[in-house]
C-alpha cells in the first residue's frame, strides 16, 4: 500500500469519528461537514509528515539498504539508485526472498562442513592404516635383528606394499587437487572411442582374468564414433570405472561396455553383475573415500579416490556422470562426451568445486 493512500485513509478515519462526535453534540449538518474538513486536512498533512519523517524513511533506508547488499555494490552502480514506489510491500518481499536465500547458504555451509569433517577423518584413517602397518613391520625386523631372514623378507615385502599404498593415495590426492584448481588442463583431440574402449580391454585383460570377470564390449554401431576429448584422461576414466567393476564385480561374472550414440554426445556405459549399490548411498557415490561397504574395500585395497577422480575429469570434460544399481543385480555407471562436428569446447577450462 502506497503512503499516501495509508495516510488518507488514517486522516478518514479521524475526520469521520470527529465529525460524528461534532453532530451529536452541535446536531447540524454545516459544522459536521466543517468540520471533516479541517479536520481530514490537518489529519493528512500531520499524519503524512510525521510517518514520512519518522517511519517511512527508516523503510526506505532498510529496503535501500538490502537492495544494495543483494544487488552488490557494482551491480547497484550499473542499475542506478532505483526506488521502488512501494518499499513496504516490497521490503517484506526482499525480506523474505533474502531470508530464504540465507537458509540455502546455511544448508550449504552445514553440508560442506559434514563434507569437511568426514573427508578429514577419511583421510586420517586411509594413511594412519599403511602407516602402521610399516611401523609394525620395521619394529618386529628390529627385535628380530634380521636373524630370521625369510620372515624379514616377508615383512619387508609387505611394508613395501603399504608404502606404494601411500604413494597411490598422495598421487590420487594431489591429482584430484590439480583438476579441482585447473593446473591440469584438457588437451583436447579427436579420436575414435570404439578404438579406445578396444585398447583398454587390452590392457586390462589379465587383470580381469585374475578376477574370474569376462569383459565383453557391446558396440550397438559398426560405424566408428569420434569425439573430441583428452584421450589420456579419457583412457584413466574407462580404467578406473572398469577396475571398479572388478573389484565388486561377481567372481565369474561379467563386465559390459556398451556405446549410445546421442544426438550430439555419445553415452558410454560400463556396467557389472555384482554385489549392487543401496540406493541411500548413490548421492554419495562420488565422494573421495567413501566406501559402502568398508571392510571388503579395505581388504580390494585401492586409494578410494578413483570415482572421485572419475568425476572431476567428466565434469572438467563438461559433460555428465551417473549411476544407477539394484542390490544383488549389479551397478552401470555411464558419462557422455561431445561428438566430433559439434560445438568443441575450449582447449582448457578449469574445473568447478563440487
Amino acid at each position: 500500500m502506497k503512503l499516501r493512500v495509508l495516510v488518507f485513509i488514517n486522516a478518514l478515519a479521524v475526520a469521520i469519528t470527529i465529525s460524528a462526535v461534532n453532530y451529536y453534540f452541535q446536531h447540524k449538518f454545516y459544522d459536521m461537514a466543517i468540520t471533516f474538513v479541517a479536520t481530514i486536512i490537518s489529519s493528512f498533512i500531520v499524519f503524512y509528515w510525521l510517518i514520512e519523517k519518522y517511519v517511512y524513511s527508516k523503510i526506505k533506508l532498510i529496503y535501500k539498504l538490502i537492495h544494495n547488499l543483494k544487488l552488490g555494490r557494482d551491480l547497484r552502480d550499473a542499475l542506478g539508485e532505483h526506488m521502488s514506489s512501494d518499499p513496504i510491500n516490497d521490503v517484506e518481499q526482499e525480506v523474505q526472498e533474502w531470508a530464504r536465500e540465507k537458509k540455502i547458504e546455511i544448508d550449504m555451509l552445514r553440508t560442506q562442513e559434514k563434507f569437511r569433517r568426514d573427508f578429514l577423518s577419511n583421510i586420517s584413517h586411509e594413511f594412519k592404516t599403511p602407516l602402521f602397518a610399516i611401523q609394525g613391520y620395521i619394529e618386529a625386523l628390529q627385535d628380530d635383528d634380521f636373524e630370521d631372514r625369510d620372515m624379514a623378507r616377508q615383512f619387508l615385502d609387505k611394508a613395501s606394499k603399504n608404502v606404494d599404498r601411500l604413494s597411490y593415495l598422495i598421487t590420487d590426492l594431489d591429482e584430484i587437487s590439480k583438476l579441482e584448481s585447473g593446473e591440469l588442463p584438457i588437451n583436447y583431440s579427436r579420436f575414435k572411442i570404439n578404438d579406445l574402449i578396444k585398447e583398454v580391454i587390452e590392457s586390462l585383460e589379465i587383470k580381469a582374468k585374475q578376477h574370474h570377470i569376462k569383459l565383453i564390449f557391446k558396440q550397438k554401431y559398426d560405424e566408428a564414433i569420434q569425439v573430441n576429448a583428452d584421450r589420456q584422461k579419457i583412457t584413466q576414466v574407462l580404467v578406473n570405472l572398469i577396475d571398479n567393476s572388478f573389484k565388486y564385480g561377481k567372481e565369474g561374472g561379467n563386465t559390459w561396455i556398451t556405446l549410445f550414440e546421442l544426438h550430439d554426445q555419445v553415452l558410454i556405459e560400463v556396467t557389472d553383475d555384482g554385489m549392487g549399490i543401496e540406493e541411500k548411498y548413490l548421492p554419495r557415490l562420488f565422494e573421495r573415500f567413501f566406501r559402502t561397504d568398508t571392510s571388503r574395500s579395505r581388504q580390494i585395497g585401492g586409494s578410494g579416490l578413483g570415482l572421485a577422480i572419475v568425476k572431476h575429469i567428466v565434469e572438467a570434460h563438461q559433460q555428465t556422470i551417473n549411476v544407477r544399481s539394484t542390490e544383488g543385480v549389479g551397478s552401470t555407471f555411464g558419462f557422455t562426451l561431445q561428438k566430433v562436428g559439434q560445438n568443441i569446447p575450449f582447449t582448457h577450462i578449469p574445473i568447478l568445486k563440487s
